[in-house]
């Protein structure tokens, strides 16, 4: 059997870029590829909890590589050839306790 791969996802990100003449901050995206996430279809009980919970549905659960530091908070991601919302707060175990590449994991949602 072999090793276990993700694959590649794009995180958007957003950067303060300036000021308006008002002196509201401008954000301009940026597009980050994160190697190696994991995509797996949300669990039917983890679906109903975050609807329950946050009113949202979870469609898919990504498994995020140890030693990544991006912000994951409510961002756009884009797989699949689809875009996707970060809710909720990333969990996180412990590297050093978990034997596989992954120590993160997120829940997105379909986002239009």
């Amino acid at each position: 059997m072999g090793k276990i791969k993700g694959i590649s996802i794009v995180l958007v990100d957003k950067i303060k870029t300036g000021n308006d003449p008002f002196g509201n901050p401008i954000f301009k995206d940026v597009e980050i590829t994160v190697d190696n996430v994991l995509i797996s279809p949300t669990s039917s009980d983890d679906v109903v909890n975050q609807l329950s919970l946050t009113g949202r549905k979870a469609v898919y659960t990504l498994a995020i590589p140890k030693g990544d530091t991006h912000n994951w908070e409510n961002k756009e991601v884009n797989f699949f050839n689809q875009r996707w919302r970060v809710f909720g707060i990333p969990l996180e175990g412990i590297e050093e306790l978990i034997p596989l590449d992954w120590n993160k994991k997120v829940m997105v949602e379909r986002y239009e």
